[in-house]
């Protein structure tokens, strides 16, 4: 009678091992759920001389890359598992009021700022419509989302 040798470990996974496996396929489809928000996000700025309409995305009016809308980002925070996207805040484009709002805040959200004059030192307040363009571009790419977790652990 033949016995066949095998280790009882190997009856049963490695849960470390799948814990890890999961781990490391959860951050590489976040990364490419936020390149993928990203992509669409930037796509959705384009480069023109006029003033977009309410509820449309921002025009874009710098040549400048670094300090423009377009300069979007994300990454990835492994301590919360998630990805944040979003545009890095513009060069001196926090703007005077109660709330302190940013640039890309205005145009996503809309609001009001106070606006100082560079040449003459007056202060005014200015209303903004808003005109999002990250909440659009995740509404956009969440089908896509789903099957980017199909298989990612093997």
């Amino acid at each position: 009678m033949a016995m066949v040798g095998f280790n009882q470990k190997q009856m049963f996974f490695d849960r470390q091992a799948v814990i890890d496996a999961v781990g490391r396929a959860n951050a590489r489809n976040l990364s490419r759920a936020g390149s993928f928000i990203r992509r669409a996000a930037r796509s959705s700025l384009r480069k023109r001389k006029r003033v977009s309409e309410p509820g449309q995305p921002p025009s874009v009016h710098t040549q400048d890359r670094v300090a423009t809308l377009k300069n979007i980002w994300f990454v990835f925070e492994r301590r919360r598992a998630s990805v944040v996207v979003g545009p890095l805040r513009l060069n001196g484009s926090t703007l005077q009021g109660s709330n302190r709002s940013t640039v890309p805040e205005l145009h996503e959200l809309g609001g009001s700022a106070v606006l100082e004059s560079r040449k003459t030192k007056r202060r005014r307040r200015a209303r903004y419509a808003p005109r999002p363009f990250m909440g659009p571009a995740m509404k956009r790419e969440l089908p896509k989302f789903e099957g980017l977790w199909a298989n990612s652990v093997k």
